[in-house]
Formats: structure tokens, C-alpha cells, sequence
């Protein structure tokens, strides 16, 4: 799932991880909490937030109506089986390193992403003996392309970073990757599971804007993202990943960028 900042200005690509096991209970809950109100349309983000189009209702329902709206939908959220992952870049910081080091051969924002991201939930599925599917909200069709084109390079040449500057990340090998890796595949917005990422995935992005953003802290309390469920040596290569921000602005703590691969490493 992709998000597109509203404050703070970030691009980012994550959502859930749910073991198969658990797949049934998560649409459980989900077709639950649409029947209690009465929904019909997907459960989308922006609309919930904004209050427009389909969920245009809850700007003029009595207060009262909406705190228990905003509050089923936390609870339902907190209730799944799943946990929040997600790779996060701040464009500013992101076209300030880059373009300062690599000119106009800058890494594209989603190549970095999705590989950061992919290659972590490898590691952690890897800590539990399990392999990965991957799951696409789908986009337009070149954006679709170029991620299965990411995803291939993924399992037949590994991660494509300098090898001396992504060392102290402990990244998998490539035959661990394409052995973790299984499939990649594309769903619709109507799918419950592409419902959930995308709820899960915008507080995860603005905590690091906003430490204070209700959504995000309980994500947290509750022990619903990754980095709950590691080791703290772990958090640094297997965790959220927040790329790019300013150590000198309210935006979070530093992150270190990766590198592009040289030709002679990725040979």
C-alpha cells in the first residue's frame, strides 16, 4: 500500500503483516464493523479522515455519532490479528542527500521503498520459519509494472544498495531472498486486507511528524507495530523504516540513507 503525505511531506510503502492462519479472523472483523454502520463502500483512508464522498455523513452526524464511529473503526483496527510495517521517506531530506551526491541519478523514491520493505518482512518471516506473499493495492498500470520489475530484481540479484554502505543493516542474501520471497501479487481497494493496510499505514508515516497524533500512539500502545515485536538490536535492519529526516527539525531522529550499488556490485 502507498501513501502520499497531507502533513509532512513523505512517500511510503507498507501496510500489515497477517499470517495466512489469521487471514480469516481479519475479514471477520472487517465485514463486522462495515455491517455495524452499515457500509458498502471500501474503507478508504483519506475519505474516513476528510469526511468527504462516501463518508461525507460524518461531517454533519451529531458528535456523538462520530467519536462512536472513529471509535468502533480504533477498536476494530487494534482488534486485528496484524502489525503495522512500513518504509517512510521524507522527500525533502530525501532530494537534499541525493541530489547533492548522485545528481539526477537519484534512486526513484518507490524503488527504495519497496526494496527496503520487502527485504525486511523477508527477515522477520525468516525469524519464524515462514515465507511471504507480497500484496499491491493496484495502481496505474506503469506503477504496476515497474514494482513487479522491483520484486524480480528482488529475488534474482538482492538488494541493490553498495554493499560496504548497507553492511551494518545485515541484508538477506539473494538466495534467501528468492527462497523468503514467494509471489507478488496485485488486489483492488475493494479488498479488506488493502482496506486495513491503508488505515494502518497513514498513522505509521505521520508519527514521526507528529508524535501526538491519537491513531499513531495507540497503534503503539497497543503493541500493533513491528517494532513492538522485536528485540531492540533488531529494530535498527528488521523495523519501521524512517528514511531521510532531519535530525535538526521536529521530524524524528536520524536515518541513515542507503547508497546506490555501484555496476561492479550488482555484476
Amino acid at each position: 500500500m502507498l501513501v502520499e503525505a497531507h502533513k509532512g511531506d513523505w512517500f511510503a510503502l507498507g501496510g500489515v503483516l497477517l499470517k495466512a492462519d489469521d487471514e480469516v479472523e481479519a475479514r471477520q472483523l472487517h465485514q463486522a464493523f462495515c455491517a455495524r454502520w452499515a457500509i458498502t463502500v471500501p474503507l478508504h483512508s483519506v475519505k474516513i479522515r476528510h469526511r468527504n464522498a462516501e463518508f461525507a455523513w460524518l461531517k454533519s452526524a451529531p458528535s456523538e455519532r462520530v467519536q462512536e464511529f472513529y471509535q468502533d473503526l480504533t477498536d476494530t483496527l487494534l482488534a486485528m490479528p496484524v502489525l503495522g510495517h512500513a518504509c517512510v521517506i521524507d522527500r525533502p531530506g530525501y532530494r537534499a542527500r541525493y541530489f547533492e551526491r548522485y545528481g539526477r541519478q537519484r534512486w526513484d523514491l518507490c524503488k527504495t521503498a519497496f526494496s527496503v520493505l520487502c527485504e525486511r518482512v523477508a527477515k522477520f518471516a525468516a525469524l519464524h520459519d515462514r515465507r511471504v506473499n507480497i500484496f499491491v493495492e493496484e495502481s496505474d498500470p506503469r506503477s504496476d509494472r515497474l514494482i513487479r520489475t522491483y520484486f524480480k530484481h528482488l529475488r534474482t540479484e538482492g538488494m541493490p544498495f553498495g554493499k560496504m554502505n548497507s553492511s551494518h543493516y545485515q541484508p538477506l542474501a539473494v538466495n534467501e531472498l528468492a527462497y523468503r520471497l514467494l509471489d507478488l501479487k496485485f488486489k483492488r481497494k475493494s479488498s479488506p486486507l488493502m482496506q486495513i493496510a491503508d488505515l494502518y499505514l497513514y498513522p505509521i508515516c505521520r508519527r514521526r511528524y507528529d508524535p501526538h497524533y491519537f491513531p499513531a500512539r495507540e497503534l503503539r500502545n497497543c503493541r500493533k507495530l513491528i517494532d513492538q515485536s522485536l528485540g531492540p538490536e533488531k529494530i535498527s535492519h528488521l523495523g519501521i523504516k524512517y528514511s531521510c529526516f532531519d535530525s535538526d527539525s521536529k521530524k524524528g531522529l536520524v536515518s541513515e540513507t542507503l547508497q546506490p550499488a555501484s555496476k561492479a556490485e550488482t555484476s
